[in-house]
């Protein structure tokens, strides 16, 4: 799971508009029991008070490209939620502009705060749908300690357990949102290595080469860098890891000067705009956050047709496209509505204009 985020609101009367600096600190999922805990108790809250009491309809005039054909959700009245970090808003919105597209009237809800109280709104079913991770699914939703490793028995085993809950996960992207090790073009090409058991084969070669940056969560936490280092057979001196902020491990990264590797998340849109290299996780520690429509069951039932208009766009959710979305509103301060809509243009699943 990912860390803590800060929050953001979303302005009065308009959709959230988030700039962060290029060293700046992302916003994040909540990730430790605490926090869950926590958001349970809010949840009734979030739901029935000032989170989603507020919500208004999507006015785009958008109609079907590739998908939406035939208006199969004409007559429908829909309602998309989100949590309040950029990725997720922007999730909620392709959502919400498919629905719409396809003849739904769309009511937008997303940018809740919180983890918990957004997911309440889709179970309760003050909320239709969102998009979340498996491996919060599977860690914060249903309590479990032991993600599983393989991308598609993770979301199986997600989408098996939560039924009983009300809850449909139709099928993952391969949009996944979690950690991994980058370092600038400079020490790549100092020390050519391309996935984790090369950091660990780079640290017995020569122990001075590798040297960290990491948020002081990682640093502590066994799905972090405790756990990755024993994963990978890695002894790393403490004198060779630098705790610090989120925002700042990247800058330290791309500069590469105090730390040759830095922790990253793998959607994070400066990960590009600064030039780092992110390392593959070879044997698959960390755990798998891959994006993915969760529905409430009801909605499903009376409007089994969903499945078929996401299918589609959520297969073309990959780590490259999140960090392109996530640049344009984190480091170009793009509006996260506008930023969704002329992706799903562009890649032809609707069209502007009436008609």
């Amino acid at each position: 799971m990912a860390p803590s985020r800060t929050t953001r609101r979303r302005p009065p009367g308009g959709r959230a508009r988030r700039r962060l600096p290029l060293g700046g600190a992302p916003s994040r999922r909540p990730r430790t029991a605490a926090v869950a805990l926590a958001g349970l108790l809010l949840a009734a809250a979030a739901v029935s008070g000032c989170g989603l009491v507020s919500g208004s309809p999507m006015s785009d005039n958008v109609k079907p490209g590739t998908v939406g054909r035939g208006l199969p959700l004409k007559g429908a009245t829909l309602t998309v939620t989100s949590k309040e970090f950029t990725e997720n808003i922007i999730l909620g919105q392709i959502m919400g502009l498919v629905f719409k597209a396809a003849g739904a009237t769309v009511i937008d809800k997303t940018n809740i705060q919180g983890t918990i109280g957004a997911r309440e709104a889709v179970r309760t079913g003050t909320a239709d749908g969102m998009y979340e991770y498996t491996g919060t699914g599977w860690i914060t939703h249903l309590g479990h300690t032991k993600p599983i490793p393989d991308i598609h028995r993770q979301w199986v085993a997600v989408r098996d357990a939560d039924r009983k809950n009300g809850i449909v996960w139709l099928p993952q992207s391969r949009l996944n949102n979690t950690y991994a090790l980058a370092l600038n073009a400079a020490n790549l090409k100092k020390y050519p290595v391309k996935n984790l058991s090369d950091v660990a084969a780079l640290l017995r070669k020569n122990p001075g080469a590798v040297t960290l940056c990491v948020e002081n969560e990682f640093a502590t936490r066994n799905d972090g860098l405790p756990g990755m280092a024993r994963a990978y057979g890695m002894t790393i001196p403490s004198s060779h890891i630098r705790k610090m902020t989120g925002g700042v491990v990247y800058t330290e990264a791309a500069q590469g000067t105090s730390c040759t590797f830095g922790e990253v998340f793998t959607t994070d849109g400066r990960i590009g705009v600064m030039g780092l290299k992110v390392l593959a996780d070879d044997k698959h520690f960390f755990p798998n956050y891959n994006a993915a429509p969760e529905m409430n069951a009801a909605t499903m039932k009376k409007y089994p047709q969903i499945a078929a208009l996401l299918a589609p766009v959520t297969k073309a959710l990959n780590n490259t496209v999140a960090q392109e979305l996530n640049r344009k509103v984190d480091v170009e301060g793009q509006d996260p509505h506008e930023v969704a809509k002329a992706w799903l243009v562009r890649e032809g699943f609707i069209k502007e204009g009436g008609g």
